[in-house]
């Protein structure tokens, strides 16, 4: 079992509670860091990418990138 980071799991809790939705980056940072001056450029990617690695083993999920935009959790049903 994967033990996330509290970010990991603000992220991922944001990303399921609008499943298939395009999140803008600017909705993720303020929902996660509420826009309070710790977060930097490239962390937003780097936790994206973690979390990526964690749910590669699951088809049914996948974190999409929307190039400028955002990322969408594109969850497939069977």
């Amino acid at each position: 079992a994967q033990q996330l980071t509290q970010k990991e799991c603000d992220i991922l809790t944001f990303f399921i509670s609008n499943p298939n939705i395009l999140l803008k980056r600017e909705d993720i940072l303020l929902q996660v860091w509420n826009d309070d001056g710790y977060f930097v450029g490239r962390s937003l990617d780097v936790f994206i990418s973690k979390l990526r690695k964690y749910l590669k083993t699951d088809r049914s999920v996948q974190i999409t990138n929307v190039h400028g935009l955002g990322y969408k959790l594109e969850v497939k049903t069977s």
